[in-house]
């Protein structure tokens, strides 16, 4: 099975003196990628130095993993328990420290019409009604009113909706997005740079 590895979080804090931390969200999952029991590989960050045990400080970190315990949302705050991390020493010398998961390649969001950031970036993008890739995903923008596909062409970034109405279609085995065929919403730059053409 081919795996990928995503950063589910950052730990920011120590809170309390039990070993207990806050951790900044990298996921729209975190019922899911926090479940107790889980195990996640933790990577070096920006942690503070000083009277911590030797593998958790920044200098002489090296790759462990970290065993989910307990979660709870606190005040808005994302905290969580590792089996790990057993008292204020140690939580605070993994202030910094990124938590990766290595999740199946082919994995999907628990709804059917979400999908993972990765799964969208590279795809090749198509306009419908004409043949031929115009571009290819270059991100995912989540915007406080929606979510944006920035889409990479030949004459430049161009920001498209991520709304059924404008991408109506997704296919991950063939790589393939399919965005509406609206007037100015992908086509003007490649008209007016048909239109140069002809002037030629």
């Amino acid at each position: 099975m081919d795996l990928t590895e995503i950063v589910v979080g950052v730990i920011t804090r120590a809170h309390g003196v039990r070993g207990e931390v806050a951790v900044s969200l990298r996921t729209d999952e975190p019922e899911r990628r926090f479940a107790v029991g889980q195990v996640l590989r933790a990577e070096p960050g920006s942690g503070r130095t000083g009277g911590a045990p030797g593998n958790f400080t920044p200098n002489t970190f090296t790759p462990n993993t970290f065993t989910v315990v307990r979660t709870r949302d606190h005040q808005g705050r994302w905290l969580v328990t590792f089996a790990e991390l057993t008292d204020r020493n140690a939580a605070e010398a993994a202030r910094g420290i990124r938590l990766v998961a290595d999740v199946p390649a082919d994995e999907r969001p628990a709804d059917d019409e979400e999908y993972y950031d990765r799964q969208l970036v590279g795809l090749s993008v198509r306009l419908q009604g004409v043949d031929g890739p115009i571009g290819t995903v270059k991100s995912v923008l989540h915007l406080p009113a929606q979510d944006v596909l920035e889409i990479r062409t030949d004459h430049g970034i161009r920001m498209v909706p991520f709304v059924s109405e404008l991408v109506p279609e997704i296919d991950l085995e063939t790589g393939r997005v399919l965005v509406a065929d609206v007037a100015g919403l992908l086509d003007d730059d490649l008209d007016e740079a048909d239109d140069q053409e002809q002037q030629r």
